[in-house]
C-alpha cells in the first residue's frame, strides 16, 4: 500500500475540483465532487503506477501560510 499527497483546489470559471499530486508527472485530475476527484486521482496514479520507468521529480514536504501585511 502506497499512500500520496494530493493538493485541491476549485476552479472559479468550471467550479470543478482539480487535484494534483506535487512531484508526480502527470498524476492531476478533475472531478464534480470531491469524491469524484478521489477516485479519477486513484484511477490516474494506478495506471501511472504500471510504467516501469517511473521517476518522480520532488518529494512532498508540506503547505505553509505566508501572511503579508
Amino acid at each position: 500500500m502506497r499512500t500520496f499527497t494530493a493538493i485541491i483546489e476549485r476552479d472559479p470559471d468550471t467550479n470543478l475540483y482539480v487535484g494534483y499530486v506535487p512531484g508526480f508527472p502527470g498524476a492531476h485530475s478533475q472531478g464534480e465532487t470531491l469524491d469524484e476527484l478521489n477516485e479519477n486521482l486513484r484511477e490516474v496514479i494506478e495506471m501511472l503506477l504500471e510504467d516501469e520507468n517511473l521517476a518522480f521529480d520532488t518529494e512532498f514536504v508540506g503547505t505553509q501560510q505566508i501572511v503579508i501585511r
